[in-house]
């Protein structure tokens, strides 16, 4: 089955584009058309992949990024004009899985959207990664400790895997990028510090010991 990607983009020329290149790429584009809905329809269109502009007309990008990570853990992919890095810090908090600014290359994006797509497509088995505790159910993408439950994210959910699978080791950063995004060469640095400081907040509301992800300053980080 073709697998969609809802565009939400008010530049028309811009989402036509886009929607031609996916399509080339072999998915089915689906194109917003009403931004002051664009969380409920990208969500009740199934999506595998959401490209989220955040300058929307009648419309906070960044509204929309909470709102559709409120109803489902489909992967977002901030596309924006905007450089500024309290947006993509703020996008990736309310659960944007990636950030990219335009000019974007067009096979980059494509490959990053890609890489988003094969994880959210990988069937998920039964297997659970237990350390110091914590327990990471593979399949749900649930992580428990001490009676208390919280859902992660994909990106969240890899990174705990790759740390506690590997616990006692440092795992860098760029093992750590590479996996996400199949890169490091195109992905913001701070894209993936956003990242692990949200997995720490979801660790923390378990209350799950401050210790059990370190950070080794100019290598990576640890889960002892």
């Amino acid at each position: 089955m073709t697998e969609r990607i809802y565009i939400v983009e008010d530049d028309a020329t811009l989402s036509a584009e886009l929607a031609r290149l996916l399509a080339l790429a072999g998915f089915e584009p689906i194109r917003c058309e009403r931004f002051d809905h664009a969380a409920a329809d990208a969500v009740a269109a199934g999506p595998a992949c959401v490209v989220l502009d955040l300058n929307l007309p009648g419309a906070d990008g960044l509204q929309v990024c909470r709102d559709i990570r409120a109803q489902s853990d489909v992967p977002v992919i901030v596309l924006t004009s905007s450089e500024s890095e309290f947006d993509e810090v703020m996008a990736m908090n309310l659960g944007a899985d990636d950030y990219v600014t335009k000019p974007y290359r067009p096979a980059v994006l494509i490959a990053r959207i890609q890489a988003h797509v094969r994880r959210g497509s990988a069937q998920p088995g039964t297997a659970v990664v237990e350390h110091g505790g914590v327990r990471l159910d593979l399949g749900t993408g649930a992580v428990s400790f001490g009676g208390r439950t919280a859902q992660l994210t994909r990106n969240e959910q890899r990174i705990l895997q790759m740390l506690m699978e590997g616990a006692g080791a440092v795992v860098t950063r760029q093992e750590l990028m590479c996996d996400l995004w199949e890169s490091d060469a195109f992905v913001d640095d701070n894209t993936l510090t956003v990242n692990v400081n949200r997995l720490r907040k979801a660790l923390a509301s378990l209350g799950v010991p401050e210790g059990f992800l370190q950070t080794r300053r100019g290598a990576g980080y640890l889960v002892p």
